[in-house]
Protein backbone atom coordinates (compact mmCIF):
# COMPACT_ATOMS: atom_id res chain seq x y z
CA UNK A 1 0.00 0.00 0.00
CA UNK A 2 1.37 3.35 -1.20
CA UNK A 3 2.35 5.58 1.71
CA UNK A 4 0.11 8.52 -0.57
CA UNK A 5 -2.26 6.45 -0.40
CA UNK A 6 -2.63 6.04 2.99
CA UNK A 7 -1.69 10.03 3.61
CA UNK A 8 -4.26 10.90 1.29
CA UNK A 9 -7.22 9.12 3.09
CA UNK A 10 -5.67 10.70 6.54
CA UNK A 11 -6.47 13.81 5.45
CA UNK A 12 -9.93 12.75 4.03
CA UNK A 13 -10.44 11.84 7.54
CA UNK A 14 -9.30 14.68 9.05
CA UNK A 15 -11.59 16.84 7.09
CA UNK A 16 -14.99 14.79 8.20
CA UNK A 17 -16.78 16.40 11.83
CA UNK A 18 -18.25 13.08 11.87
CA UNK A 19 -14.89 10.55 11.65
CA UNK A 20 -12.28 13.16 13.29
CA UNK A 21 -14.72 13.28 16.71
CA UNK A 22 -14.67 10.15 16.93
CA UNK A 23 -11.42 9.66 16.42
CA UNK A 24 -10.45 12.53 18.69
CA UNK A 25 -12.08 10.75 21.69
CA UNK A 26 -10.73 7.77 20.82
CA UNK A 27 -9.18 6.72 24.11
CA UNK A 28 -12.25 7.03 25.80
CA UNK A 29 -13.47 3.87 23.63
CA UNK A 30 -11.45 1.45 25.43
CA UNK A 31 -12.33 -1.86 24.13
CA UNK A 32 -9.46 -4.04 23.32
CA UNK A 33 -8.52 -4.68 19.32
CA UNK A 34 -10.83 -1.29 18.33
CA UNK A 35 -11.10 -0.29 14.90
CA UNK A 36 -13.68 2.41 13.76
CA UNK A 37 -14.51 0.42 10.37
CA UNK A 38 -16.51 -0.04 6.79
CA UNK A 39 -19.32 2.46 5.65
CA UNK A 40 -18.81 5.62 7.05
CA UNK A 41 -14.90 5.23 6.20
CA UNK A 42 -15.85 4.38 2.81
CA UNK A 43 -19.05 7.02 2.65
CA UNK A 44 -16.86 9.79 3.31
CA UNK A 45 -14.19 9.55 0.96
CA UNK A 46 -16.59 8.87 -1.51
CA UNK A 47 -18.38 12.56 -0.72
CA UNK A 48 -15.05 14.18 -0.55
CA UNK A 49 -14.61 12.72 -4.18
CA UNK A 50 -17.92 13.29 -5.42
CA UNK A 51 -18.52 16.76 -4.49
CA UNK A 52 -21.06 15.92 -1.78
CA UNK A 53 -21.50 17.17 1.93
CA UNK A 54 -18.98 14.92 4.27
CA UNK A 55 -22.18 13.53 5.85
CA UNK A 56 -24.14 12.63 2.83
CA UNK A 57 -25.47 9.29 3.14
CA UNK A 58 -23.68 8.54 6.03
CA UNK A 59 -26.00 6.48 8.76
CA UNK A 60 -24.19 5.28 10.83
CA UNK A 61 -20.57 4.84 12.35
CA UNK A 62 -19.37 1.30 12.77
CA UNK A 63 -17.01 0.58 15.77
CA UNK A 64 -15.69 -2.87 16.05
CA UNK A 65 -13.86 -5.17 18.96
CA UNK A 66 -12.39 -8.15 19.36
CA UNK A 67 -13.72 -9.74 22.99
CA UNK A 68 -13.27 -13.56 22.99
CA UNK A 69 -12.97 -13.15 26.96
CA UNK A 70 -16.45 -12.04 26.94
CA UNK A 71 -18.59 -12.85 24.21
CA UNK A 72 -21.97 -12.39 25.77
CA UNK A 73 -24.88 -10.14 24.22
CA UNK A 74 -25.15 -8.24 27.33
CA UNK A 75 -21.18 -7.49 27.53
CA UNK A 76 -21.45 -5.94 24.10
CA UNK A 77 -24.85 -4.25 24.74
CA UNK A 78 -23.32 -2.72 27.54
CA UNK A 79 -20.48 -1.06 25.71
CA UNK A 80 -22.39 -0.14 23.06
CA UNK A 81 -24.39 1.86 25.12
CA UNK A 82 -21.49 3.76 26.85
CA UNK A 83 -20.22 4.33 23.36
CA UNK A 84 -23.49 5.72 21.97
CA UNK A 85 -23.63 8.29 25.09
CA UNK A 86 -19.75 8.82 24.54
CA UNK A 87 -20.85 9.63 21.26
CA UNK A 88 -24.51 11.50 21.66
CA UNK A 89 -24.04 14.66 20.18
CA UNK A 90 -23.34 12.32 16.62
CA UNK A 91 -26.25 12.82 14.16
CA UNK A 92 -25.56 9.44 13.52
CA UNK A 93 -26.13 5.68 14.89
CA UNK A 94 -22.88 4.45 16.61
CA UNK A 95 -23.00 0.31 15.73
CA UNK A 96 -20.50 -1.41 18.23
CA UNK A 97 -20.32 -4.77 17.76
CA UNK A 98 -17.36 -7.55 19.16
CA UNK A 99 -16.20 -9.53 16.04
CA UNK A 100 -15.46 -12.64 18.59
CA UNK A 101 -19.41 -13.05 18.57
CA UNK A 102 -20.71 -12.63 14.56
CA UNK A 103 -20.12 -16.11 14.08
CA UNK A 104 -23.18 -16.64 16.85
CA UNK A 105 -25.86 -14.30 15.07
CA UNK A 106 -24.85 -14.61 11.72
CA UNK A 107 -26.76 -17.10 10.35
CA UNK A 108 -29.81 -16.17 11.96
CA UNK A 109 -29.23 -12.55 10.14
CA UNK A 110 -27.88 -13.63 6.63
CA UNK A 111 -29.01 -17.23 6.68
CA UNK A 112 -25.81 -19.11 6.49
CA UNK A 113 -22.80 -19.98 9.33
CA UNK A 114 -19.48 -18.52 9.30
CA UNK A 115 -16.28 -19.50 11.49
CA UNK A 116 -15.04 -17.57 14.57
CA UNK A 117 -13.14 -14.46 13.88
CA UNK A 118 -9.75 -14.41 15.47
CA UNK A 119 -9.68 -10.79 15.54
CA UNK A 120 -10.53 -7.72 14.35
CA UNK A 121 -8.42 -7.54 11.09
CA UNK A 122 -9.39 -11.24 10.00
CA UNK A 123 -13.08 -9.71 10.09
CA UNK A 124 -12.35 -6.78 8.06
CA UNK A 125 -11.01 -9.33 5.16
CA UNK A 126 -14.51 -10.46 5.10
CA UNK A 127 -16.72 -7.32 4.81
CA UNK A 128 -18.73 -7.17 1.33
CA UNK A 129 -16.32 -5.04 -0.60
CA UNK A 130 -13.00 -4.19 -0.91
CA UNK A 131 -13.34 -0.22 -0.61
CA UNK A 132 -15.37 -0.96 3.19
CA UNK A 133 -12.84 -3.82 4.08
CA UNK A 134 -11.16 -0.60 6.11
CA UNK A 135 -10.90 -0.19 9.59
CA UNK A 136 -8.58 2.85 11.37
CA UNK A 137 -7.73 3.79 15.03
CA UNK A 138 -5.52 6.78 15.92
CA UNK A 139 -1.62 5.90 16.63
CA UNK A 140 1.20 8.36 17.41
CA UNK A 141 -0.41 11.17 16.05
CA UNK A 142 -1.40 9.10 12.39
CA UNK A 143 -3.73 6.38 11.55
CA UNK A 144 -3.30 2.74 12.14
CA UNK A 145 -4.70 1.01 9.50
CA UNK A 146 -6.12 -2.34 8.04
CA UNK A 147 -6.86 -2.35 4.46
CA UNK A 148 -6.54 -6.20 3.30
CA UNK A 149 -7.14 -5.25 0.01
CA UNK A 150 -5.49 -1.97 -0.40
CA UNK A 151 -7.13 1.66 -0.41
CA UNK A 152 -6.79 2.31 -4.61
CA UNK A 153 -10.80 0.87 -4.98
CA UNK A 154 -11.87 3.20 -1.93
CA UNK A 155 -9.52 6.36 -3.29
CA UNK A 156 -10.55 5.86 -6.88
CA UNK A 157 -13.82 5.51 -5.70
CA UNK A 158 -14.63 2.12 -7.16
CA UNK A 159 -17.17 -0.87 -5.88
CA UNK A 160 -15.90 -4.23 -5.76
CA UNK A 161 -17.42 -7.01 -4.71
CA UNK A 162 -15.16 -9.04 -1.75
CA UNK A 163 -16.35 -12.45 -2.24
CA UNK A 164 -14.57 -13.90 0.96
CA UNK A 165 -17.71 -14.05 2.76
CA UNK A 166 -20.82 -11.86 1.12
CA UNK A 167 -23.84 -13.23 -0.81
CA UNK A 168 -24.71 -11.95 -4.18
CA UNK A 169 -28.18 -10.75 -2.97
CA UNK A 170 -26.19 -8.84 -0.07
CA UNK A 171 -23.98 -7.20 -3.01
CA UNK A 172 -26.91 -5.79 -4.69
CA UNK A 173 -28.67 -4.63 -1.93
CA UNK A 174 -25.83 -2.71 -0.52
CA UNK A 175 -25.11 -1.03 -4.42
CA UNK A 176 -28.44 -0.64 -4.78
CA UNK A 177 -28.66 2.18 -1.81
CA UNK A 178 -25.45 3.08 -2.73
CA UNK A 179 -26.36 3.76 -6.49
CA UNK A 180 -28.97 6.29 -5.41
CA UNK A 181 -26.64 8.17 -3.11
CA UNK A 182 -23.65 8.10 -5.04
CA UNK A 183 -24.85 8.23 -8.75
CA UNK A 184 -21.51 8.26 -9.49
CA UNK A 185 -19.63 5.71 -8.10
CA UNK A 186 -17.84 3.04 -10.35
CA UNK A 187 -19.53 0.00 -9.42
CA UNK A 188 -18.28 -3.75 -10.43
CA UNK A 189 -20.86 -6.03 -11.22
CA UNK A 190 -21.01 -9.35 -9.33
CA UNK A 191 -19.95 -11.48 -12.17
CA UNK A 192 -17.11 -9.15 -13.13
Amino acid sequence: MAKSQEMELQAIISKSPLLQTVLDRWDQIVLPDARLVAGAIAQTVWNHALGFAHDHGINDIDIVYFDGNDRSESAEADHAARIRDLFSDLPVWIDVKNQARVHIWYEDKFGYSIKPYTSTDEAITTFPTTATAVGIRPLDNRLALCAPYGLADLLAPVVRVNKKQVTREIYEKKIARWRQLWPDLEIIPWDR
